[in-house]
């Protein structure tokens, strides 16, 4: 398989969010840090992630890594938007930040939504070929519900032009 074929295989292959919850959770990186998609809606409008705290995620003062908390919100919002607006729109990740709140102890969870009204203003925005950049947030909870850390992500989405 040629580098470019290689290179946009999985983006040229349609699943349904099923499968594709499937195949993120066999993903060793997600593995290795104790991530779980436990769910992927069939519209692709919400995703929520779980992370137990393990031997291979924790770090010295025994709390959840802080790359671990940033891995498990890394993909997602991208992901939603990517697969409601279709193959006609370039969608990346562009920047991102994390704000640490407190330590994270045990399973900590993330709830991601991509609404209708956010996909329709990022086509409107993208409608004339310009670049759009929204920016989207999730909290990362403890068990107690409690703010454990809050990621914004900065998303790089552009219509493609006509062929």
């Amino acid at each position: 398989m040629s580098p470019k074929l290689k290179q946009g295989f999985m983006r040229n292959v349609k699943l349904n969010a099923g499968s594709l919850r499937l195949l993120m959770n066999l993903w060793p990186p997600f593995i290795g840090a104790g991530i779980h998609v436990e769910r992927l809606a069939p519209d692709y409008s919400e995703a929520v992630v779980r992370m137990r705290l393990g031997l291979l995620n924790r770090n010295y003062m025994g709390t959840h890594f802080g790359g671990s908390l940033y891995a498990m919100t890394d993909p997602f919002f991208a992901l939603l938007v990517m697969h409601q607006l279709g193959r006609d729109y370039v969608v990346w990740d562009k920047a991102s930040s994390i704000d640490y709140k407190l330590p994270g102890r045990g399973t900590v969870r993330a709830s991601f939504r991509v609404t209708t009204a956010q996909i329709d203003a990022i086509r409107h925005a993208t409608a004339g070929g310009d670049k759009h950049e929204p920016v989207f947030s999730v909290d990362v909870l403890n068990r107690q519900g409690e703010v454990v850390a809050t990621v914004d992500k900065t998303i790089y989405v552009r219509r493609k032009p006509a062929r």
